[in-house]
C-alpha cells in the first residue's frame, strides 16, 4: 500500500515519534511525503521515502496528483489547526480530494495511529480492489 505523509512544521517531530512507533508496520508499505517531512521520516526511521517538493513549494500539489489518480492508499495529514499555512488552500485540496476518492484520511494523531493498525490488520485491503 501507498502511505502519504504530511505535517505542519509543529507537527513534524509528533510524526517523527509516530513513525518511530508504528514502524514495524510502515516496513511493509511504501511511504510518500512532502520534502522536509519526507527527509526527517526517512531520518529517524531509516525507511525509504519517496519525498515530493517542500509543501509550500507545490509538494501538496504534486500529492494532490498522485491522490487523484488513485495512487495512493493511505494519507496521514498531521496539521496545526492553531496556525494557518500559506499552503492552506493546497492542503485543503489534498483533503478534498481524499474524500472525493475514498482514500482514508488522518488528520491527527488517534486517527493516524487506528488508520495505521487497521493497515497492518488488513482492513484496507479493499484499497487495492479500487486501484
Amino acid at each position: 500500500m501507498n502511505v502519504a505523509l504530511i505535517a505542519h512544521d509543529n507537527k513534524k517531530k509528533l510524526m517523527e515519534n509516530l513513525c518511530i512507533a508504528y514502524r514495524h508496520i510502515l516496513s511493509k508499505h511504501t511511504l510518500y511525503a512532502t520534502g522536509t517531512t519526507g527527509q526527517l521520516v526517512e531520518e529517524a526511521v531509516s525507511l525509504p521515502v519517496h519525498k515530493y517538493l517542500a509543501g509550500h513549494l507545490g509538494g501538496e500539489q504534486q500529492m494532490g496528483s498522485q491522490i487523484a489518480h488513485n495512487d495512493i492508499d493511505l494519507v496521514i495529514f498531521l496539521r496545526d489547526p492553531l496556525s494557518p499555512k500559506h499552503s492552506e488552500a493546497d492542503m485543503n485540496g489534498v483533503m478534498r480530494l481524499c474524500d472525493a476518492h475514498n482514500i482514508p484520511l488522518a488528520s491527527n494523531l488517534a486517527t493516524a495511529e487506528a488508520l495505521l493498525l487497521a493497515l497492518d490488520r488488513g482492513d484496507l485491503d479493499w484499497r487495492k480492489v479500487v486501484r
